[in-house]
């Protein structure tokens, strides 16, 4: 049986979108750039945001980190909380806590920011720790993350198969390969079921529900 259970935040835990898609906007207007559409923006949650600058909008290394710093000039002071918990996610982790599971949230996000939405949102108890990427964007992949996040539980080789990430896009999915530990996709978040199949989920949740009942099986 699994015995750790990492999470992704943005798209898993919490809808973000409202306060991405803001922020991106901010960044857009600071380049003097055309706002792409609502769906196109929401395209952009998930992967960690300099590989979106350069990647999504081709970007120069030293335009994405000015295009990472116009984002969170908005993201830092209104984004963040412009956010809300998924339904159900709350009962899932209080079950999940009281069978004596460990919880810990690793995601691309950075850590501050992070540690700020749990809080916000009163998750704090159910996690024994929240693992993010580093403000200077070292840290940044999911792989990084995911490796980090093995380190701080102090998990080695040896009960790795005792991990379970969880997450809603194929970075979520790539990186925990990367690290030796089974995924699993869901489908309630912004990751569709051909990316996270493509990328080689383990598992796939279409709901909270979904994932309560896969829960007790593996």
């Amino acid at each position: 049986m699994k015995k750790y259970y990492f999470f992704d935040l943005d798209g898993t835990l919490t809808d973000p979108a409202l306060g991405i898609t803001n922020s991106f906007k901010h960044a857009f207007v600071h380049f003097g750039l055309e706002i792409p559409s609502y769906e196109k923006l929401c395209m952009f949650i998930g992967p960690p945001l300099v590989d979106t600058f350069k990647n999504e909008l081709h970007f120069d290394d030293a335009k994405a980190a000015e295009g990472v710093k116009a984002y969170r000039e908005y993201f830092s002071t209104k984004g963040i909380f412009e956010n809300k918990v998924y339904d159900g996610i709350p009962e899932l982790l209080k079950n999940l806590k009281e069978k004596g599971k460990v919880l810990v949230v690793a995601t691309s996000k950075p850590e501050e920011f992070a540690v700020k939405i749990i809080e916000h949102f009163g998750l704090s108890d159910f996690f024994e720790h929240v693992c993010g990427s580093c403000m200077d964007e070292t840290r940044s992949t999911k792989a990084e993350v995911i490796s980090y996040a093995l380190g701080v539980c102090g998990i080695d080789e040896a009960h790795k198969e005792q991990v379970l990430m969880i997450g809603d896009r194929k970075h979520d999915i790539i990186g925990a390969k990367a690290n030796g530990i089974e995924s699993c996709g869901i489908l309630f978040g912004y990751g569709s079921r051909e990316e996270l199949e493509t990328a080689g989920a383990d598992y796939i949740a279409e709901s909270v529900a979904a994932l309560a009942k896969l829960s007790d099986k593996i």
